[in-house]
């Protein structure tokens, strides 16, 4: 039998998830510019699928037993990966800022705590609606001096498909596939999203890119601290969380991105911006049973 982590490390690992998840923005806006978002994407699930795939033969790990559960794990991989992802990537690659893009997303655990009321017959307290809501604030005060930047509507509308995407994503894994072994798992999430990515990718771009430093930085980045690291932690939390826990955890993304933007690209952080934070902060910390 495995051996399960130490009440430290599990205490731990929300905000082990947090700090790899928020590096998401920072490897889009350093690739983005030299690659299309949906190329980029289909290089990176190529990328995943060969680490995983060996990992999982090679430790003979289990598989999913049924059709049904490759489905499920399947749909839910399309709308935690290819759609959210899909729809910030495309969104950045419009022009819309990174900090608009993740308050547009920081929406989700208010979503999440609506859906899981009806749908996984959750009881949400009115704690937690203090604290969902006291994020909210604190995510919008963070990302607030961006706020005034022009960007065209049409960026807005993929970034709220992946909000969308993202919500159904995390009450559907819940729902219908919380328990699953997260190598084969990974393949089974990662296979149908690179098929609709690559399909879409066809489509609309014309696959053109430039090898740069950055971009490989980028991609090995994403792949696989992001698409290894940050969604095996993600998996596990849906696993032994309930959806509101797990979803007031991206409340504190854009505040830790913020965070890195100033230490690697020289982001100013105003006093508006810092209080936003402690907000925020405090804000997960009500809504977490």
């Amino acid at each position: 039998m495995p051996n399960r982590p130490t009440p430290t490390i599990t205490g731990l690992l929300p905000f082990l998830f947090v700090v790899l998840w928020s590096t998401g923005f920072i490897g889009a806006r350093l690739g983005l510019p030299h690659i299309q978002p949906l190329t980029f994407l289909l290089i990176r699930y190529i990328a995943v699928l060969c680490c995983m795939l060996p990992i999982a033969l090679i430790s003979r790990a289990p598989w999913p037993q049924s059709a049904r559960q490759w489905l499920h794990i399947g749909v839910s991989g399309l709308l935690v990966h290819g759609m959210y992802l899909g729809g910030v990537f495309i969104a950045i690659s419009l022009g819309l800022p990174a900090g608009v893009a993740s308050l547009v997303v920081s929406v989700q655990p208010l979503l999440t705590a609506v859906g899981a009321g009806f749908l996984l017959g959750a009881t949400v307290t009115l704690r937690q609606w203090v604290g969902l809501l006291l994020g909210l604030l604190g995510v919008a005060l963070v990302v607030s001096n961006k706020l005034g930047q022009e960007f065209g509507a049409p960026a807005l509308v993929p970034a709220f498909i992946a909000l969308l995407a993202i919500t159904a994503g995390t009450l559907y894994q819940k729902k219908f596939c919380p328990v699953f072994d997260w190598r084969t798992g990974a393949v089974a999430q990662f296979l149908p999203t690179m098929l609709l990515t690559g399909a879409a990718a066809a489509l609309t771009e014309t696959f053109q890119i430039q090898w740069t430093g950055e971009l490989f930085f980028a991609l090995g980045w994403l792949v696989l601290v992001l698409s290894l690291g940050a969604v095996s932690l993600l998996n596990w939390l849906i696993r032994h969380s309930n959806a509101v826990n797990v979803a007031s955890l991206f409340y504190l993304v854009p505040p830790c991105t913020a965070l890195f933007a100033w230490l690697l690209f020289d982001n100013t952080l105003s006093g508006l911006a810092l209080a936003g934070m402690a907000i925020t902060v405090w804000g997960v910390y009500l809504a977490r049973k």
